[in-house]
């Protein structure tokens, strides 16, 4: 046995175990919080470990499993990489925007009361706990799970779609706590939420590559979701058409976006690595 088989059969047993006990942790978190009394939808302590517990799990298999600490990377290496820092700033208020000007137009969408100082106070308040927040989640699977399927050597996309779905069934457990706007049966709701999950690891995971750090995932996700926090409240959705025009990233719109986008990057990136070829790299695909 070669030492690649060897190091991949390594990686592949940590990469189920850390799945195994991610997803379960959420099921936990629910039971713990159905015992203290506190619904599906609100904070409790079962949600304080459905958070950290990703983060937990990559840190004990680096320390203690043979992982080891070397592709984190948490340089935030912003020389160079200026544009994939701006693009992580600005793709998701910019995907959000466009999906609500079209439903804006369609008749979909309207905004009662919109605020500007109203849209500025909420997000000044919802910046501070999504950044606290996405350090445990991006840290987690953009920090750990994305550059372990990278090595691997399967085919990119394949990657970016596991992990998605890795992603997005943590989120499952307290899917109802974060789709407040929606009562969409779950039959429905739970195949494009993960599809959501996937098409957004896309672009998650061609600018972890691209910029070989985990900061710009944690400011994207941070950006992404204080802005839409911000919004919440500030707008509504027809009835029946939150499937495609709310700006989250189950929404239908969003999907179709983050596809595009990420698929565009991808090529992008490939055509660069084929006029000037970079160093060689774990994180090059």
């Amino acid at each position: 046995m070669n030492t690649q088989t060897r190091n991949n059969k390594h990686t592949v047993c940590n990469l189920v175990i850390f799945t195994i006990l991610v997803l379960a942790s959420g099921w936990l978190g629910r039971w713990v919080d159905a015992l203290m009394g506190s619904a599906s939808s609100e904070e409790g302590i079962g949600m304080l470990l459905w958070i950290i517990a990703p983060l937990g799990v990559s840190l004990l298999l680096r320390a203690f499993a043979g992982d080891g600490w070397k592709d984190l990377r948490i340089r935030p290496a912003i020389k160079g990489n200026g544009l994939w820092y701006a693009v992580s700033i600005l793709v998701y208020p910019a995907c959000a925007t466009l999906i609500l000007v079209i439903g804006l137009a369609s008749g979909a969408v309207s905004f009662p009361g919109f605020s500007l100082v109203l849209f500025g106070q909420a997000f000044a308040m919802v910046l501070v706990q999504q950044a606290i927040k996405n350090i445990f989640e991006e840290f987690a699977f953009r920090g750990y799970l994305a550059p372990k399927m990278y090595r691997l050597g399967l085919n990119v996309f394949v990657a970016h779609v596991v992990v998605g779905l890795i992603w997005g069934a943590w989120h499952l457990p307290y899917l109802q706590a974060i789709t407040p706007y929606t009562t969409e049966n779950l039959a429905t709701l739970v195949p494009r939420f993960l599809a959501g999950a996937i098409a957004a690891s896309i672009v998650y995971g061609e600018i972890r590559i691209l910029t070989d750090s985990v900061w710009p995932a944690w400011l994207m996700h941070t950006v992404g979701a204080t802005f839409i926090g911000a919004l919440n409240g500030l707008f509504t959705i027809s009835s029946g058409m939150e499937f495609l025009v709310a700006p989250v990233f189950e929404g239908g719109l969003m999907i179709v976006l983050f596809t595009l986008t990420g698929v565009g990057i991808y090529l992008l990136r490939r055509k660069r690595a084929t006029t000037a070829p970079a160093a060689p790299s774990e994180m090059s695909l």
